[in-house]
């Protein structure tokens, strides 16, 4: 039985490590975004910007108070819009993910948009320009809910076509049939 080689368990133990501050990481900043992001964290920074206020006759409105607020605002604002952007791309990627499990999961759904938000400008013009092809042509149909491909849709617009034409031929002269048999009861 071949024995762990010490660099193996090395890379193993380092990595834990790695997973358990990322996972201390995810609860402060999970933690500091809701906290932030809530009443209680709207009043307590008013309340602090109050008492900074407050304070200002005491030390006479030296550079040195206005340097406190400047500092701590700057600190602030910077270490937030780490927080801020974290807990935006975690939702933006749960979101993808959600929408990827319903185009993968609907049997008529065009599967080249899972994971569409990884393509280039280039590309993300090309479906756009596809999805307004789309547009014209479900517009043509009379509704959005027609098809759920340029390709197909091309096919759908044309069987529906032949269909119409056909029932129209069909029911002009089945009316006049009718109109025919009506005369002859006559």
């Amino acid at each position: 039985m071949n024995a762990p080689r010490r660099a193996d368990v090395r890379r193993a133990f380092r990595s834990a490590a790695r997973k358990r501050a990322y996972g201390v990481f995810e609860r402060f900043a999970a933690g500091a975004v809701r906290a932030s992001g809530s009443s209680a964290g709207f009043i307590l920074a008013t309340a602090l910007v109050a008492l900074w206020a407050i304070t200002g006759p005491i030390f006479g409105f030296s550079e040195s108070w206005q340097l406190v607020i400047n500092t701590g605002t700057t600190i602030v604002t910077f270490l937030m819009v780490f927080l801020i952007q974290h807990a935006q791309n975690k939702d933006s990627r749960a979101v993808h993910l959600k929408l990827n499990e319903l185009l993968a999961s609907h049997e008529f759904a065009s599967n080249r948009l899972v994971a569409v938000e990884d393509l280039d400008e280039e590309s993300l013009q090309r479906l756009h320009d596809f999805y307004c092809e789309l547009a014209v042509l479900a517009e043509r149909e009379g509704g959005l809910r027609v098809s759920h491909s340029v390709v197909e849709a091309g096919h759908v617009h044309s069987r529906k076509q032949r269909a119409r034409e056909a029932a129209s031929s069909s029911r002009f002269a089945h009316d006049a049939g009718v109109v025919r048999g009506r005369a002859e009861h006559r």
